[in-house]
């Protein structure tokens, strides 16, 4: 069990994910010498810290529909049919089944849904930490990063150099608390 005065200012409860001050980023290689980036911006989701940090959980629902590259057209064709097909499958979502140690950090072990294709998966994730803000709330902070492999999902043609299959997605996470 791990002890929570070594995590200071751990507070046990249920936090709801701030998405003004939180992002949820993917980069993959394409034509095989590039990256292309992108973002998801509308996500929500909840954190919740137990009396042993390693009986927390997370949840978190994507509106799939709302991903961001830069490029309205290349945005259109990652909704349709043959990428995620937002219209039949309209969100991505994440359920963590454990948490565990790593060291400095730690493992968010969970299930992710993404193109009605369930897969698991671990995050690797950084607590930044809790504090009190101004307004007599707290808020907690953590970074999270794992990689998947789109055709695990179903997602975009498998085979050939136009998109990598691999997929890293970088998490930045601030959640308050909840009154």
């Amino acid at each position: 069990m791990t002890d929570t005065t070594q995590i200071p200012g751990y507070t046990t409860g249920t936090w709801d994910i701030d998405a003004v001050h939180s992002e949820v980023e993917f980069t993959l290689r394409h034509m095989g010498v590039g990256r292309s980036r992108g973002r998801f911006d509308k996500f929500e989701g909840q954190i919740v810290t137990a009396e042993n940090p390693l009986d927390s959980s997370v949840s978190a629902t994507i509106d799939a529909a709302s991903i961001n590259t830069g490029s309205a057209d290349r945005d259109a064709h990652v909704r349709a049919e043959d990428f995620l097909d937002t219209d039949n499958y309209p969100t991505a979502e994440f359920r963590s089944t454990g948490i565990r140690e790593n060291g400095d950090t730690w493992i968010i072990d969970g299930n992710f849904t993404l193109h009605g294709v369930t897969v698991p998966v671990s995050l690797e994730a950084e607590l930044g930490g809790f504090t009190d803000t101004s307004d007599g709330g707290k808020l907690l902070g953590l970074s999270a990063s794992t990689t998947l492999n789109r055709t695990d999902f179903k997602v975009g043609p498998n085979g050939g150099a136009m998109l990598g299959e691999k997929v890293k997605i970088n998490l930045e996470i601030e959640a308050t608390l909840r009154g």
